[in-house]
């Protein structure tokens, strides 16, 4: 009889995402994870004290994707590496912004977070002080969680699928354009294929870069 190969943290922690991708969080349930990895429930608990603890896993597993930006790079093109990396890694994994989102998942080690403090570290050398750090990262984890809702379907739907994909013909049917002529046309060019989420995130990232810019330019930093 071939030997059972021995669990640890990190198996049980991929296994878990690996489900939580294809079922969600709430198919993500300790006899689920035990099914699919071929052990008894119980036995999970030598490596995970609980779910709110397997959830923190996961979500930490899929932050140390994020790709640390380089210091010795422009603090502008730090930022955008981080945020582009950010953003590819959470839509690969949706049910990581929805644990942080709806605080089922509030990450602080620092494997978790290395990637952050690089961007921080990248604000601080663009001259903008505490204040103004905190409110520039909050700007871009708002661009990136933001872009997320609405190419996944609300974090739950297929990666790079537009959320309003399905909607937007009964949208249209609904709406009058005699009342509504500005969003009337605004969805309707939406039909027409052009929408591509990845591309509008960048764009995006590259208008709040450009802002960033001035307004540490402006010396407005804080």
């Amino acid at each position: 009889m071939a030997r059972r190969e021995s669990l640890n943290r990190e198996k049980v922690l991929d296994a878990a995402l690996d489900l939580a991708d294809r079922e969600g969080l709430e198919g993500l349930t300790m006899r689920r994870l035990a099914k699919t990895l071929g052990v008894e429930a119980m036995s999970l608990y030598n490596h995970v004290s609980n779910k709110a603890d397997l959830v923190d896993g996961i979500v930490e597993r899929v932050f140390e994707q994020v790709e640390p930006p380089d210091p010795a790079l422009p603090w502008p093109e730090q930022v955008r590496t981080a945020a582009l990396s950010m953003h590819r890694v959470f839509s690969r994994h949706p049910v990581v912004p929805l644990a942080l989102a709806t605080d089922r998942s509030n990450p602080t080690s620092p494997r978790a977070i290395g990637a952050m403090d690089g961007l921080v570290g990248a604000l601080f050398q663009a001259g903008f002080d505490e204040l103004g750090a905190w409110r520039a990262l909050g700007a871009i984890n708002g661009l990136v969680f933001g872009a997320l809702l609405l190419s996944t379907g609300g974090f739950t739907g297929a990666p790079g699928a537009h959320a309003g994909e399905e909607q937007v013909g009964v949208y249209i049917r609904r709406l009058d354009p005699a009342r509504l002529p500005h969003f009337s046309r605004l969805l309707a060019w939406t039909t027409q294929g052009d929408v591509n989420p990845a591309a509008d995130f960048e764009q995006a990232l590259d208008m709040l870069i450009q802002g960033l810019e001035a307004t540490a330019k402006s010396g407005h930093g804080g």
